[in-house]
């Protein structure tokens, strides 16, 4: 081959490696305009990159008709329910199913949470890396009117009003514990405290487990004990004072537990909360006398107040940051002009929704600012000071039969330890100008419906909820830096609502929690 042949052919070469290179460049630059989901290199307490690449997920559960049920995933940062690069326009929760999907117990912490199908009255677990189905972990009877779980799935328990009994699932096996017309458990995340409330009643009760022995002895005062023959786990009576217990809310040092009483919204007499010592609540505290006989400890706290502590406001559903517990509920009486309720009930006997803060040092109790109607069941803390309350059965309470605005979230601007101003959320009037921004598939203009469930997207200045049976989401006041986030460079005032367009989900959404949260607390 001559000289000059040789030299054409390494031209040749070089210009098509210099070809190889631009395209290669090319393809590359191309696709970084595509990848859009950048991840850390390391991620907060060793979380995989699940397979969706998102890292600030919202889990959904929705149900179409009750018939068919599922969950679903969506982008808490770019407020999407599929990718941006828009080639995938959902991401389901692999291998799940559920007619009544209701409840998520969300452990962000440990990566995993549980949901229950209530239809089947099964919780079923998904974990949160590979987001996926991880089957089974209780079986309960169909229906149960509450769940508990604890953080490492190594116990679960539950409520049955139909079948007045209360479940106890552990090591595989799953105990029927009798208990006439209860239809309520409050567990600590441990299940190292399990209560449970009887319907229209001022009783207390609490599981006991018994120690490992081939001759279990009964403990005194035993409502009902299972197996019979050979009993593991007891129910016994609680001692106190107590007006229709209906929850409780457990202290973050672990040491105390609220009792909250529910009172006149739960046909009792005086609503309060009765605030208890831990340690004599423990399922491994076995009893060695009858806990109601005048000779038995009493589980009841010394607080340097009469105790129980009253809270004219109500009180179903409470949550505590350590310094301050907060407190919601419903009262018969209105506000006076000095902040206080009135002495004489309404005449109409409708009640009305009142949000009050305890002091944890001494059991002082603020006055209560009004916040929405209905039974409270949900509180959340999230970005930028705020509180957030959630309710049910709302326009049966005194705002809608006033023309007040009778939605059921209540956004809460928190001062120094105290409550602040209260917003009813979203900000209108029945028959105003001012309509919902996002209405529901009913068209209610004024009125959006339950609120079944309630997330926090920490440092993103967003809560997502279960309102009405869809998605809806809601600034908290903050100004949003993240270059991802669609209202980046802006700050959106505190309970304005995101454009939902992209975040809807077919059918009827019941609940929602944040995946990737910091810690359990954010659900």
């Amino acid at each position: 081959m001559s000289p000059g042949v040789v030299q054409l052919k390494n031209r040749r070469i070089a210009a098509q490696l210099v070809a190889g290179i631009f395209l290669t460049a090319l393809t590359l630059t191309l696709t970084a305009c595509k990848v859009l989901y950048k991840v850390p290199e390391n991620n907060f307490a060793g979380r995989p990159i699940p397979p969706s690449q998102m890292l600030q997920r919202v889990l959904a559960t929705f149900t179409n008709g009750g018939t068919t049920g599922g969950a679903q995933l969506l982008d808490g940062l770019r407020d999407l329910r599929g990718n941006i690069q828009n080639t995938k326009l959902s991401f389901p929760i692999s291998g799940f199913s559920a007619p009544e999907p209701t409840t998520i117990l969300s452990f962000p912490e440990q990566t995993h949470g549980y949901v229950l199908s209530e239809t089947a009255g099964t919780l079923v677990g998904i974990n949160y890396s590979t987001e996926a189905s991880s089957g089974t972990a209780a079986t309960f009877t169909p229906d149960p009117a509450s769940v508990g779980a604890s953080y490492d799935g190594s116990l679960f328990a539950a409520a049955s009003s139909l079948n007045s009994q209360i479940y106890v699932s552990s090591g595989g096996g799953t105990y029927a514990l009798n208990l006439p017309n209860v239809y309520k458990v409050a567990v600590n995340q441990g299940i190292t405290v399990i209560l449970a409330m009887v319907r229209n009643s001022n009783a207390l009760y609490r599981v006991v487990k018994l120690p490992a022995s081939g001759n279990p002895v009964v403990p005194p005062g035993a409502v009902d004990c299972e197996p019979q023959l050979l009993p593991v786990y007891c129910v016994v009576p609680v001692a106190g004072t107590y007006d229709r217990p209906v929850d409780a809310s457990f202290s973050l040092d672990g040491n105390s537990v609220y009792v909250l009483n529910c009172g006149p919204e739960c046909g009792g007499t005086t609503s309060s909360i009765s605030v208890l010592q831990t340690g004599s609540l423990l399922v491994d505290n076995f009893p060695t006398v009858d806990p109601l006989s005048p000779s038995a400890p009493s589980p009841l706290s010394s607080i340097g107040v009469p105790n129980p502590v009253p809270i004219p406001g109500g009180a179903t559903t409470a949550l505590s940051n350590g310094t301050t517990l907060y407190v919601a509920g419903q009262s018969l009486y209105s506000l006076g002009s000095g902040g206080a309720l009135n002495s004489t009930p309404r005449a109409d006997g409708l009640f009305t929704g009142y949000l009050t803060a305890v002091n944890l040092s001494n059991y002082s109790v603020t006055q209560p600012i009004s916040i929405s109607d209905g039974t409270h069941t949900k509180l959340l803390f999230a970005d930028d000071n705020t509180l957030w309350v959630g309710s049910q059965q709302c326009a049966s309470g005194e705002r809608a039969a006033t023309g007040q605005n009778y939605n059921c979230l209540t956004m809460v601007t928190l001062g120094s330890g105290a409550v602040g101003a209260a917003q009813i959320i979203p900000n209108v009037t029945p028959g105003g100008s001012t309509t919902v921004p996002y209405p529901n598939t009913n068209q209610n203009l004024y009125y959006y419906g339950d609120l079944t469930g309630i997330c926090w997207v920490q440092q993103y200045h967003k809560v997502f909820t279960a309102y009405g049976g869809q998605i809806h989401a809601f600034y908290t006041g903050g100004t949003i830096t993240d270059v991802s986030d669609p209202a980046v460079g802006t700050t959106p005032p505190a309970g304005s609502e995101l454009n939902n367009a992209n975040i809807t989900i077919q059918g009827t959404v019941l609940d929602v929690a944040y995946m990737d949260a910091l810690t359990n607390s954010a659900n």
